[in-house]
């Protein structure tokens, strides 16, 4: 299955979401009390969203992106001021369909490449219809 977009959100900037953060590496091994190294507080709005007023978040479809740890039902982040550059995670439209790709730029052609062997890069040719909505920069999923 070639990795789409499921479905599109917008950030709620109006909401914090302020959690603690503790500034000493967790261990697996023997637990120590927590509230003595709580240093203050995380939102992770203000972590993950640079650009509120460009930022939304689209649910990911397909597999063509697991090898650049994008999987199926992830949510990412994306930032529509950030320009398009080589190497980047884009999210693109292509003949009216949506897709997460790494986007290559060589020489004035442009190409989506797919981060999962089974796929192919999907090279951009004039008579498509084709547009960069934004830059991927997070990915969340479940563990």
């Amino acid at each position: 299955m070639v990795t789409k977009v499921e479905a599109i959100y917008y950030p709620d900037s109006t909401m914090e979401c302020a959690r603690p953060l503790f500034m000493v590496p967790v261990t697996a091994g023997f637990p120590s009390p927590a509230e003595d190294y709580i240093e203050g507080k995380l939102d992770l709005n203000r972590h993950l969203i640079k650009h509120p007023a460009a930022t939304f978040f689209v649910r990911v479809a397909g597999d063509s992106m697991i090898d650049a740890g994008i999987h199926p039902g992830d949510i990412l982040i994306v930032d529509r001021s950030l320009e398009p550059a080589d190497k980047k995670v884009v999210i693109a439209v292509i003949n009216g369909e949506l897709t997460v790709k790494r986007i290559r730029m060589k020489r004035g052609r442009i190409c989506l490449v797919p981060e999962n062997e089974k796929y192919k890069p999907i090279e951009i040719e004039n008579e498509m219809k084709f547009d960069i909505w934004g830059v991927v920069t997070n990915v969340i999923h479940a563990l």
